[in-house]
C-alpha cells in the first residue's frame, strides 16, 4: 500500500470518528449546535470551530498551490503538476475529451442538485432541523473518502478509470457543503461559499488549461507515472 493510500485511510478513519462525535453531540449535547445560528460562531468556542478550521484549510489547499499532502487528482489544476507529453495530440482531440468528460460531470451535477433539493425540501417543511442537515454534510464528508478508497458510484456515470484522472475530483467540498445553504448562519454559509469558490477555481482551470486534465497531454496522469497508487485498481491498470 502506498504512503498516499495509507494517509487517505487515516483520514477516512478520522472522518468516521468526527461523524460519531457529531452524532454523540446531537443526542447528548444538542446545545453544541447553537453555533449554526446566525453569528453565534463569534460568541463562544466549541469543537465545531476546530472542524470549521480543518474544512477551511482543506479548501484553501485546493484553491492555492500550497504544499499539502493531497492526491494528484486534486492538484492537477496547478502548473507545477503539469508535465507535457512528448507526443502532442491535436487541439480538437483535446477539446473532444474535455467536452465528453464535462457532459458526464454535469449529469452527476444534475443528480446531486436533485438530492440536495430533496434535503432542502425536508428542511423547509420542518421534517428535519438544522443539526440534522449538518450531520448529513458530515456524512457526505465520510462518503467522499469511501468513494476514493473503496467504491465510487459516480464512476458509473463518469467512466473515468481512476481518481487521478477524475473530472470532478475537486467537487468534493461543494458537494459536501451544498446542503448547508439550507442551514444559514455564518458557520454554514461561510463553508458553502468557500466550497463554491473552490468549485469555480476548478471549473475555470479546466476551461483555461484543459491540457492539465487530460492523460494524453499531461504525463503526470499516466498510470506508468503514478506515485499515489490511491485507486484500488491501480495494479491492474499498470499491467494494462
Amino acid at each position: 500500500m502506498s504512503k498516499t493510500r495509507k494517509l487517505y485511510f487515516a483520514r477516512l478513519f478520522a472522518r468516521i470518528l468526527i461523524l460519531f462525535v457529531c452524532i454523540f453531540l446531537y443526542f447528548f449535547a444538542p446545545q453544541s449546535f447553537k453555533i449554526l445560528e446566525g453569528l453565534e460562531f463569534f460568541n463562544s468556542l466549541s469543537p465545531f470551530h476546530l472542524l470549521w478550521i480543518i474544512w477551511v484549510f482543506d479548501m484553501i489547499a485546493q484553491i492555492f498551490p500550497i504544499k499539502s499532502k493531497l492526491a494528484l487528482g486534486s492538484l492537477k489544476l496547478f502548473s507545477n503538476r503539469f508535465r507535457p507529453v512528448r507526443d502532442k495530440i491535436s487541439a480538437q482531440a483535446l477539446r473532444n475529451h474535455i467536452v465528453s468528460t464535462t457532459k458526464s460531470a454535469y449529469r452527476v451535477m444534475i443528480i446531486w442538485v436533485l438530492l440536495v433539493a430533496a434535503i432542502g425540501a425536508l428542511r423547509l417543511l420542518g421534517i428535519i432541523d438544522k443539526p440534522t442537515v449538518f450531520l448529513i454534510s458530515v456524512l457526505f464528508y465520510v462518503c467522499d473518502l469511501i468513494c476514493v478508497l473503496v467504491w465510487c458510484p459516480f464512476r458509473l456515470i463518469m467512466k473515468n478509470k481512476c481518481c487521478t484522472t477524475c473530472r470532478i475530483f475537486n467537487w468534493d467540498h461543494f458537494m459536501m457543503f451544498s446542503p448547508l445553504v439550507f442551514v444559514g448562519g455564518f458557520f454554514a454559509l461561510s463553508l458553502f461559499f468557500l466550497s463554491l469558490i473552490a468549485w469555480l477555481v476548478w471549473e475555470i482551470s479546466i476551461m483555461l488549461y484543459p491540457e492539465r486534465f487530460c492523460e494524453a497531454t499531461n504525463a503526470s496522469l499516466k498510470c506508468s507515472e503514478c506515485t499515489d497508487k490511491l485507486c484500488t485498481q491501480y495494479c491492474q491498470k499498470l499491467r494494462n
